[in-house]
Formats: C-alpha cells, structure tokens, sequence
C-alpha cells in the first residue's frame, strides 16, 4: 500500500487533486485509517488514475471521465464522445489560426505604419465597367469581416458563370455600400467584370458609370493587411483637400493562390 503522497509522486499528480477525486468519488483510497484518516492506495489503482488523467487531458469533465472509467458508457457512445471532442478541440484550433492570422496583420499594419510614401497615390478616371456580381452584407468594413463574405461571393460567382459558359470574364472589383440596417454593416458587391452581352441566371448584372477622378493606390499582398495602405489613401486624400464620394473599389489585378503575392489597386472616387 501507498500513502498518499507516495502514490501522488508514482502518478505525477498533486497530493490534493487525489483529495478532490476522493472527495467527487472518482478514485476513492484503498483504505482510510478510522483513527488517522490517512489514505492509502493499491499500486492496482494506478492504471485507473492514468486513465484519468489522460481522460482528462482530452477535455472531458469529471463527470464524463467518471462515467467512461466505472464502464457506465459504452464503446459507441465512447467514439460518438471522442468524435464530438475532436470536433470542437478542431473548431477552437481553427479560431486560434484565425487570431493569430489577425495578430500577424496588425504587427505588420504597424510595422509599415508611414513607410509608405503618399507620391504612390494617383489620380486618374476609371472606365465605364459591366460588372457580373453577387452581394451579401458585412458585420462591419474590418477586413475580418469583410474577407469571409467576400471570398465565399467569388466562388459562388465564379462557378455560377463557368455553368453558364461565360468565358473570358475578370478582373474581379469589389465595391461596398452601407447596408440599409446600418449599425456599421456594409453590403459588399463582388463583381467580375464581363464581355457585353453575358448573360448568367442567379446572377446580377451592373453597369458601373465611368468616374471623372479617383485616387488610386497599389496594395500588395494578402487583403488581410490592407488596412494601411487604405490608411495611406484616406490620409493622402484629406492633407489634398479632397472629398471622398464613398468607399474605395478594390479591383484585383493579380490574385495568385500565394496571397502574398497578390496585387490589389484600392480606387478612392473624389467628389472635388
């Protein structure tokens, strides 16, 4: 028999998490003094707080580990449990990606903070163009927001028109309004610019006036990290007394599979 702090140091845990298990009756002692109340286990018991232990390191609560390790759970409720963990340890993998994606964008949002130079700014007209495009509304104009919505419209929009048989369609512009809720939302418009005469079922087709002058910037790499050349835009429009008219097109010229590779010209309309 052990005493309890010797068992505690054969299993690698603390002498009171062995006074929980006891006191929630997950593993109870071999034997308790009546006059000391020491406790004492079995070595035999060491196989049960290993499975515990790794139970546990799984996610599952007490309760379930209790459940699973005195056999009341059966194998297929077992594999149905474990399926469901795995499920959600992959859902809170995947929102931590997302999170540190977002971490990385800032650092570098901040890191290229005034490094670039406003003289990349250029006016110029944009063309009268025919858009085909789907629409769906934002949470907000962050690019956290915006990317998801905006990348699930393009494949929607691309397969839409490759089974219609329009060929010869691109480059994409995506351009935003305020959704009519407000609130901060935004109704993004995914569109991809087609030949005259293309026509799509379910999908909408646009005519897009020509625009007199509009500042113009070349964003490079992933949109996740636009925020600061959309900075460099807005600044550079203010310190030259222009007006925006709304909020800037994005018009992707390269969009390679490497993100970071990709070319993207933020078009700002100016009102004066």
């Amino acid at each position: 028999m052990f005493t309890i702090g010797d068992f505690a140091r054969h299993g690698r845990v603390s002498v009171r998490m062995l006074r929980h298990y006891d006191a929630v009756g997950l593993l109870r002692p071999a034997h308790v003094d009546p006059f000391s109340g020491y406790r004492f286990y079995e070595a035999g018991q060491l196989a049960r707080l290993n499975r515990v232990i790794a139970l546990k390191d799984l996610g599952f609560t007490l309760d379930q580990v209790r459940s699973i390790v005195d056999d009341e759970v059966g194998a297929d409720e077992l594999r149905g449990m474990l399926r469901l963990r795995r499920a959600e340890l992959e859902e809170a993998v995947a929102a931590a990606t997302a999170r540190l994606g977002q971490v990385e964008a800032r650092l570098r949002a901040i890191e290229s903070e005034g490094h670039m130079s406003t003289h990349d700014v250029v006016v110029k007209s944009l063309p009268a163009v025919r858009l085909a495009e789907l629409s769906a509304v934002a949470a907000s104009y962050q690019p956290t927001d915006i990317g998801p919505v905006v990348g699930s419209l393009y494949q929607e929009l691309c397969a839409r028109l490759e089974a219609a048989g329009v060929t010869g369609f691109g480059p994409a512009l995506t351009y935003y309004e305020d959704a009519p809720d407000g609130d901060g939302a935004v109704r993004a418009h995914a569109g991809m610019i087609v030949p005259p005469g293309a026509t799509a079922p379910d999908v909408d087709f646009v005519e897009l006036p020509p625009v007199e002058r509009a500042a113009t910037v070349i964003h490079r790499g992933p949109m996740e990290d636009v925020v600061s050349t959309y900075q460099t835009l807005t600044a550079w429009t203010a310190a030259h007394g222009h007006r925006s008219t709304g909020y800037a097109r994005e018009l992707y010229l390269e969009s390679p599979d490497d993100r970071t590779r990709w070319v993207t010209e933020l078009q700002e309309p100016l009102a004066d």
